[in-house]
């Protein structure tokens, strides 16, 4: 900010600060109605009068002011004493009711106060026959607004005696910096808790209003903590304190939703975080399940998963090989399609050229294998349920590689025609991944174009050092998207997108791809009946013969995929968008990717800190 002009020698004060600043912060503010509330803030006459007033008492305090007399409330009660006696004339009479009002006999009081700088309370004396085995006890007092005192307590399964458990973090107890964990609770507003429980203490709180007088035993002295750094973690998953039957205390619980950002304020106990919601105003925390203590929860939920994914296999269609899974992590899966063709559902016409994840269609299940290669089976991911995960505020460099753009959702929704959508929107911004095969080139084809064309063996290798995203084999031909083929659209300074199945998600989250993890979901069946009525869909890329119109089969299973998809995955979707109307649906999918190009997200830790 540019100086401001004064007089020589004369450096200004804080009121011709105030009075300038409007003018000085004028070219710094964009919109108008900034401008006029700053103002009419600064314009403020009763700020200005406050200004004043501090500038006179800096100016007297620079000054060093002595006072003429300290003690003029004795004054005045030896002159009022004096003047009783006089003739009542009326001068006397304004004088006596003037120096008996409760206010200036205050104002006197103050004025003494300060002129003998006596500022500390007058403690009584100590007790000459006190004990010394006696324990020290402290008397606090806390004035209980609408907020909770922010403490829990406990019973001491030896003693029986009542402790206090724990501070909240930024709560009226923490603020206080009186009580303490560990300290032993004697009394309540002057009741005896030691023949209390927890629970009737608790209901003596919830009664009393205004100040609460606490008797405690001071524990043992802590060490002053240390100032932890600030740890945000996302929620993956929902949590409402009112349900949890394991929670201390539910009033002190902390309620939030899967995508939360919480800033954890403490670790000391490890059951128990505190946290509070990021950019949350208020101080106080509240109290969430720990890490390992909500994974030790869910752990105990994955026999009855394992048992649902099961049933449901059949109607899933896709069967798992129990040997094989134990053995070798992979999953046989059955209904699938092999260069899936989704549909412009709006024309009734095919999209030539976008290849979907390799899977096998339902009519050549019976006569085909397909075995889907991933690190993880299906089953295991339905057990492996997470919690949180530590993140941190993260915006694209400029220079830097885009992020990698994946884009989820069932059979049919419309992922190619949204890519093809956005290719045509902004090519020079948008690619795709050219995918191997180990099929011959047929005449019209070119290597590097459609696929690129590798040996049977050369694809083996590929696959044994995990070069591949996901991998499939049809007529006993190998078809596969690989990591180098992502690696090469990013390094032509391109967004890559792609389409893959949700549990090689985890494989790409990586701080190289730092990928963009965009959710599609059909509207509801109704919708989806109108919408598709006359589009036709390809199974097969290399049999256009096969366009068929959607069935309510089809429509059914696009649904119940969906809500697997978002059950098992949802945690890593960064983004969810219903296709119910196509140019809504892009709309918004631009949108998005605008914004992670030129905003700040909360990504993990490890994308940054690798």
């Amino acid at each position: 900010m540019p100086a401001l002009a004064t007089g020589a020698g004369h450096e200004p004060g804080l009121y011709e600060l105030l009075a300038a600043l409007p003018s000085q912060l004028q070219p710094h503010v964009s919109r108008p109605e900034d401008n006029t509330f700053l103002r009419e803030m600064f314009g403020e006459r009763s700020l200005h009068s406050l200004i004043k007033i501090h500038e006179l008492l800096q100016h007297y305090e620079e000054s060093k002011p002595f006072p003429v007399l300290d003690s003029t409330a004795t004054l005045a009660n030896e002159l009022s004493q004096q003047l009783e006696g006089k003739s009542a004339s009326g001068e006397i009479k304004e004088l006596l009711q003037i120096l008996d009002k409760p206010h200036v006999k205050s104002l006197l009081s103050v004025h003494d106060t300060v002129a003998q700088k006596s500022y500390d309370p007058e403690l009584p004396p100590l007790p000459e026959d006190i004990d010394d085995d006696e324990d020290s006890v402290k008397i606090i007092r806390l004035v209980k607004n609408k907020e909770p005192l922010g403490a829990t307590i406990r019973q001491d399964d030896r003693t029986g005696a009542i402790l206090v458990a724990r501070i909240m973090k930024g709560g009226a107890a923490d603020r206080s910096g009186l009580i303490h964990v560990g300290d032993e609770l004697k009394e309540v507003n002057g009741i005896p808790v030691d023949d209390k429980k927890p629970e009737e203490i608790i209901r003596i709180l919830a009664q009393s209003q205004g100040a609460i007088t606490f008797k405690v035993i001071p524990g043992s002295k802590e060490d002053a903590p240390s100032k932890e750094p600030k740890v945000f973690m996302k929620a993956l998953f929902d949590y409402n304190p009112k349900n949890d039957k394991a929670i201390p205390c539910k009033e002190a619980g902390l309620a939030f939703k899967n995508g939360s950002i919480l800033q954890i304020v403490s670790q000391d106990d490890a059951t128990w975080w505190q946290a509070k919601h990021e950019g949350e105003s208020s101080p106080r925390a509240g109290l969430i399940p720990s890490k390992q203590f909500q994974e030790r929860r869910f752990a105990l939920q994955r026999p009855a998963a394992t048992l649902l994914l099961q049933r449901n296999s059949s109607r899933r269609s896709f069967t798992v090989d129990t040997q094989q899974a134990r053995t070798t992590d992979c999953v046989s899966l059955a209904d699938v399609a092999i260069e899936l063709e989704d549909v412009n559902y709006s024309s009734g016409f095919q999209l030539a050229g976008f290849r979907r994840s390799f899977r096998l269609s339902r009519k050549d299940k019976k006569t085909n294998k397909s075995m889907y290669e991933c690190k993880k089976s299906e089953m295991y991911d339905m057990a492996d349920v997470p919690t949180y995960e530590e993140v941190t505020r993260y915006q694209r460099p400029n220079g830097a590689k885009y992020r990698l753009v994946v884009l989820v959702g069932p059979q049919g929704v419309g992922l190619n025609e949204l890519k093809r959508k956005l290719l045509i929107s902004d090519p020079q911004h948008f690619s795709v991944t050219i995918p191997h095969t180990s099929r011959a080139k047929r005449n019209q084809e070119s290597d590097g174009v459609e696929y690129h064309f590798i040996s049977k063996h050369l694809f083996e290798t590929d696959i044994r050092n995990n070069k591949f995203i996901e991998y499939g084999e049809y007529k006993g031909n190998y078809y596969g998207t690989s990591l180098d083929s992502v690696r090469a659209v990013l390094s032509r300074n391109k967004v890559c997108l792609l389409d893959v199945q949700p549990h090689t998600i985890k494989h790409l989250r990586t701080a190289e791809f730092k990928p963009v993890i965009v959710f599609v979901k059909p509207p509801t069946i109704e919708r989806l009946r109108e919408t598709r009525q006359n589009a036709k869909v390809i199974s097969n890329k290399d049999d256009k013969g096969t366009a068929k119109s959607f069935t309510e089969e089809d429509f059914q299973e696009m649904v119940r995929s969906a809500q697997v998809m978002e059950n098992q995955y949802g945690h890593l979707f960064e983004k969810v968008i219903v296709n119910d109307d196509l140019s809504t649906a892009f709309g918004e999918l631009r949108l998005t990717l605008r914004k992670v190009e030129t905003e700040t997200h909360w990504v993990p830790v490890s994308w940054t800190h690798s």
